[in-house]
């Protein structure tokens, strides 16, 4: 049997997709290789509270509100910053993409857990899955397989050319505070740590995780140590944390005949933090605007699909120019340099342009208004020293 559409990955950018199109009528069938939605979980979990609004997502998977965070330097320096209103919110990330599926099967839409696809073939008539459960035909497939490129080798897609790699873990916490990110060479080289608080039912906990260019697992545990005694976090043996890829630009080409590549998978993760459930959840959103009607027509050439990577760049190039450039400045600092910068923060009036600018999904105002502001200026293009 023919259907719509094949969704590999049962990730929120893969099932955001499957329900908008179920929504429109079309027969959607999810390849989910894990036995369980959600599990096992990929990601912190820190989302803006606005995007529950913009994209109808269930609001019953919100754990608790992030009102502050604390920046920490490389010496031990903090500037807090708590914004006027809520900016974010820790979700079960499990629960959020089992709702996700919930609203995408009651939509119409069929998921196959367990169902692992090995490779994709195309003809002019169709794509064929194979798959470790049997084949799967479609007349469009989106690729929503998170950082996983095994598929985008086969397909000539390329991979990210930018990552970092992540450990990460929930424990039991027994006096937890707001969140915390931790920067310097000594504690994530080429990135940071960090510290959210979350609440359940059953207790207190806190996300530990890093992200930097290697040996993610000794930073975490260095991070997990120093956070050891403040928040009340018991070690235990058991305790190892999730390692993940971690994709930080774009693919060059997020479409072709008969496909659409969303979310981690099209490398669409913000180039400062590594938050990737926003822009997953956006780009399945724009690939379903633009999948519903090609289906309808049948026109499911490449020619017909571009628009859905016009449209996504012209909702994130600039956002995605910015934060990569932001990036690259910031892997080049020295933890002086770091700490000079928090210094500027404490005692020159860099704060009240963070409170004006800074937006949890939008980082570009932000990142223009300190590359303008010419103290910052000067940490990040230091004069180069005569010979």
């Amino acid at each position: 049997m023919l259907s719509d559409a094949l969704v590999v990955g049962g990730g929120p950018a893969g099932l955001y997709a499957a329900w908008r199109l179920a929504q429109s009528g079309h027969e959607v069938v999810v390849c989910e290789e894990h036995e369980r939605i959600g599990d096992p979980p990929h990601c912190t979990g820190v989302v803006s509270a606005g995007i529950f609004d913009e994209f109808a997502l269930p609001r019953d998977t919100i754990l608790n509100p992030l009102n502050a965070v604390a920046f920490v330097s490389p010496s031990g320096l903090q500037v807090r910053y708590a914004p006027a209103r809520l900016e974010a919110v820790a979700i079960d990330r499990p629960a959020f993409d089992r709702r996700l599926a919930a609203q995408a099967a009651a939509a119409g839409a069929q998921i196959r857990l367990g169902t692992r696809v090995d490779s994709l073939s195309f003809s002019s008539t169709g794509v064929h899955a194979c798959t470790n459960t049997g084949a799967v035909a479609a007349r469009l497939v989106v690729l929503a397989s998170g950082a996983a490129y095994r598929l985008h080798r086969a397909l000539d897609l390329g991979v990210p050319s930018t990552y970092l790699h992540t450990a990460q873990r929930e424990l039991p916490a027994s006096a937890v505070g707001d969140v915390e990110v931790h920067f310097g060479t000594r504690v994530a080289p080429g990135g940071f740590a960090w510290a959210v608080p979350v609440a359940r039912a059953e207790g207190p906990g806190v996300r530990v995780g890093v992200m930097a260019t290697h040996q993610a697992p000794g930073w975490y545990q260095a991070m997990l140590d120093r956070l050891m005694p403040r928040w009340g976090i018991e070690r235990r043996g058991e305790d190892q944390p999730r390692l993940k890829f971690l994709p930080l630009r774009a693919l060059q080409r997020t479409y072709a005949d008969r496909l659409l590549v969303v979310g981690d998978a099209a490398g669409l993760v913000k180039p400062t933090t590594g938050g990737g459930i926003y822009y997953s959840v956006l780009s399945a959103a724009l690939a379903a605007e633009v999948a519903a009607p090609a289906l309808t027509l049948n026109r499911l050439q490449a020619s017909a699909l571009r628009q859905y990577q016009s449209r996504w760049r012209r909702r994130l190039a600039g956002e995605f120019q910015a934060q990569q450039l932001l990036r690259q400045l910031a892997q080049r600092m020295s933890d002086r340099q770091i700490d000079a910068l928090f210094e500027l923060a404490l005692t020159d009036g860099v704060m009240p342009i963070v409170a004006r600018t800074a937006s949890f999904n939008q980082h570009r105002p932000l990142i223009s208004a300190l590359l303008r502001h010419a103290p910052a200026r000067r940490i990040f293009w230091p004069a180069r020293t005569a010979p």
